[in-house]
């Protein structure tokens, strides 16, 4: 029995998220259909992040368990061949048998990305949140620099997540303007139940000037879901890559 580390990317819209469920086509329960068949044993794989319905990976990370004589490296490629074009396998590799994506130091890098203009851009309407009032970019940004460091972050947790704890630490948020295209980069030690959802809402209401941007410290003080704004779309969420502290 060996275990197997695998770097997965993805287009999340036509998935009903990350998470196996009953009559639901899922990204994981497309993926342990397809191994199963290759390695001709049955597998169930464990994610580290259990992305929502339409929201995209460039990075999730995942592990099973397997009796395969295919060398663990040689797996990505055997398994892209049977995928959907929309999974990739990027990396396979083995690990030690108590090694867990969900239970290992790690920082996760997320990015949000909104096209602000007049009207949509059918070509980007996949992949990115359209706002067509122009948002402040500046004042967004302003807004995000209270979320760095470690606090309770009750506020933009929805209701039905299982965590312990609302207690999480961002190392980084940074929302850039290029063009009509503005991308709101955040990093942490983990998130909350669409977490980065709603800071990406309550940073575009902030974007309208429905509030200023010492706003955000109010909400965050507040560990009230009522008090931050709406949870974005989720197709303009997208897990950019896991780092693990031991790999």
């Amino acid at each position: 029995m060996k275990r197997v580390r695998l770097i997965v990317s993805y287009d999340g819209t036509n998935y009903c998220g990350w998470q196996v469920q009953d009559n639901e086509t899922t990204v994981a329960g497309v993926i342990n259909e397809h191994l199963s068949e290759l390695l001709g044993e049955e597998i169930k794989i464990a994610g580290a992040s259990r992305t929502d319905s339409g929201v995209h990976a460039l990075g999730n990370v995942a592990v099973f368990d397997t009796e395969t004589q295919i060398p663990a490296e040689k797996i990505c490629f055997a398994l892209n061949q049977r995928l959907p074009e929309d999974i990739r396998i990027q990396e396979s590799d083995e690990v030690s048998a108590d090694w867990h994506p969900r239970f290992q130091d790690s920082k996760k890098t997320y990015e949000y990305t909104i096209i602000n203009r007049r009207f949509p851009d059918p070509t980007k309407r996949l992949y990115a949140h359209w706002e067509y009032g122009e948002l402040d970019a500046e004042t967004m940004k302003e807004a995000a620099e209270y979320l760095v460091g470690e606090h309770d972050f009750a506020s933009f947790c929805s209701a039905g997540g299982q965590q312990e704890t609302t207690i999480r630490e961002i190392y980084s948020i940074n929302v850039e303007k290029e063009g009509d295209i503005i991308t709101i980069r955040v990093q942490g030690n983990g998130f909350l139940y669409n977490m980065v959802r709603i800071i990406a809402g309550t940073l575009i209401e902030i974007g309208k000037g429905t509030y200023e941007a010492s706003k955000m410290k109010e909400i965050l003080d507040a560990k009230d879901r009522n008090e931050a704004g709406p949870t974005a779309r989720a197709n303009g969420l997208k897990l950019v890559k896991i780092e693990y502290e031991n790999a």
